[in-house]
């Protein structure tokens, strides 16, 4: 039995959330995302809420019943709030700015790293070592600051690199002699 699943997902306010079928679509002040659930799994929306319930009690149902649940309740907060990624740049030398909508990196190689910011997701660059990934998809704005981190990711012995705010880099210990 999913915890998770069975509790409603209550509609916030300034949201307006239709259900049709196998579609939840949600509009709110940041925009509009539609969510496809999986054919073993119902959707209802009575009092102000989406409830979800497996169709069937197979165990591929249950497996999808939690997790249709939560992407209902991100989108949700997505259309609301909007979601936020915020990177640390450290090293020497290492800085970011921003050339029109796309993301400029100098991250130690002999060039430049040039990002494509891709639709639907705005990039800030409040000072030279930090990023601020925002959008209202959660899985895209995680998608993009992982793409970012990527280029060069924290190294271990002097912690350079590009990662997530809050970050804890495990350091290791340099040669002895």
């Amino acid at each position: 039995m999913s915890r998770i699943g069975k509790k409603p997902v209550p509609v916030p306010a300034g949201v307006t959330a239709t259900v049709n079928g196998q579609t939840v679509t949600a509009k709110g002040p940041k925009g509009e995302l539609v969510f496809v659930a999986n054919d073993e799994i119902q959707l209802k929306l009575e009092n102000n809420s989406v409830s979800v319930t497996p169709a069937n009690d197979g165990k591929d149902a249950r497996s999808k019943w939690g997790m249709s649940r939560t992407m209902i309740e991100n989108i949700f907060k997505g259309v609301k709030d909007g979601y936020e990624k915020k990177l640390e740049i450290s090293g020497v030398g290492y800085r970011a700015a921003l050339q029109g909508k796309n993301l400029q990196l100098q991250l130690g190689f002999s060039h430049d790293v040039i990002y494509q910011t891709p639709e639907g997701i705005s990039i800030a660059v409040p000072k030279p070592t930090e990023i601020t990934v925002s959008g209202i998809n959660k899985q895209q704005v995680g998608q993009v600051a992982a793409e970012i981190r990527e280029y060069r990711g924290p190294e271990p012995y002097k912690g350079k690199g590009v990662k997530y705010a809050g970050e804890r880099i495990v350091r290791k210990e340099g040669k002895k002699k």
